[in-house]
């Protein structure tokens, strides 16, 4: 199989495995006093150290989570919070907080291109409370859209609101400055670089007051109960240390994705790129076929051998119209005709070449049918 599929998850690096395997046959719980308990705090500490290294901030202001999600769920659950401003491109985990939250929440329009303006946002702000949060995206999960965060929080904090970034799919794609970013709060998460599933982490300011998603021990300065997943932090660590040689991976990625859209849009100028005019991430490409559904286009590439995507992943199997692309002007047969093509350190231009093939006789079988 070619896979391609990376916004999704990446393979697991070996080196992760080998990690993760030492630490649990080490054992331990980092809560504990004894020896044992003491190397297991040591691996925590480390790995918070490595992390917060990686993504310049303090490795206090790391709690680890159960994931993403997690990590995205609770920086919107802020004490004393009566009014969230998101994106309309925002991933479920953000653009699903109208259904608990009992405040107010405006959602920003998005442009064409699928960025956020910023009068859009400062009318937006023009209602704010003093408990105000703004939480936008850094780069989009499905077409790789940057957004210019740190303009975005300054206006923000202008306004005298935080602002929280979920950063989840830009790591290990592009450099990320936790305070070059400016953010009050930003998520990131394991899997998305070769580490390990079910593990991630929101980085935020220890003066924001977090109000916890579950109960029990004191574990991550209190902002998150429960025994750390040693292991998995470990492996998110070890990840986390090949950040420079995914990034310059990237350089390669993006030839063969600029390659793959400029082959199909001579073929089928029907076809369309979601994003490619504007800055975003270099492995990326969210693909139009006119009259194509997504679902038949991820089922004709799996027998092809092709592993692709019809957008996020979090969405338990399901192929749904695209929110990103109907937020960014499509119509609901476009929503229902993209499909995403996320490459990897790993894929090739040969894997291109399958990809491509693979495209124009599906549409080609369209035209004629």
């Amino acid at each position: 199989m070619i896979y391609l599929d990376h916004n999704a998850t990446a393979p697991i690096r070996p080196e992760v495995i080998d990690e993760m395997s030492c630490v649990m046959k080490r054992g331990g719980n980092p809560s504990s006093v004894h020896s044992v308990g003491r190397h297991a705090k040591s691996v925590l500490e480390k790995s918070r150290r490595t992390i917060a290294q990686m993504v310049n901030c303090r490795p206090q202001k790391i709690i680890f989570t159960g994931g993403g999600t997690e990590a995205n769920n609770l920086a919107l659950n802020v004490k004393n919070l009566d009014h969230i401003i998101i994106s309309a491109a925002e991933h479920d985990s953000v653009g699903q907080i109208q259904q608990n939250f009992k405040g107010r929440v405006d959602i920003l329009p998005v442009d064409k291109h699928g960025l956020v303006k910023p009068e859009k946002l400062r009318d937006a702000l023009a209602q704010a409370t003093k408990n105000t949060l703004v939480s936008i995206m850094l780069a989009n999960n499905e077409t790789g859209v940057i957004q210019d965060i740190r303009s975005l929080a300054r206006i923000s904090h202008e306004a005298g609101a935080l602002f929280h970034t979920d950063a989840i799919q830009a790591l290990g794609k592009i450099p990320i400055d936790f305070r070059a970013l400016e953010v009050d709060m930003m998520s990131l998460s394991a899997h998305k670089l070769g580490g390990p599933q079910g593990v991630g982490t929101l980085i935020a300011q220890e003066k924001i007051l977090l109000v916890p998603l579950a109960y029990g021990g004191g574990q991550e300065g209190g902002r998150r109960a429960g025994t750390e997943n040693l292991a998995g932090i470990a492996g998110f660590s070890k990840a986390v240390s090949f950040i420079p040689q995914n990034i310059q991976a990237m350089k390669t990625c993006e030839k063969i994705r600029n390659r793959i859209e400029q082959e199909i849009g001579k073929y089928a100028p029907q076809a369309c790129f979601y994003g490619g005019a504007v800055d975003r991430l270099p492995n990326t490409s969210t693909i139009l076929m006119p009259g194509v559904s997504s679902e038949t286009q991820v089922m004709a590439f799996d027998l092809e051998g092709l592993c692709v995507s019809s957008g996020s992943a979090c969405s338990s199997g399901k192929v749904k119209p695209s929110h990103v692309v109907t937020a960014m002007g499509g119509g609901q047969d476009q929503a229902l005709s993209t499909i995403r093509v996320s490459l990897g350190p790993e894929t090739t231009q040969q894997d291109a070449d399958a990809f491509i093939r693979a495209w124009k006789k599906l549409y080609d079988r369209k035209r004629m049918s």
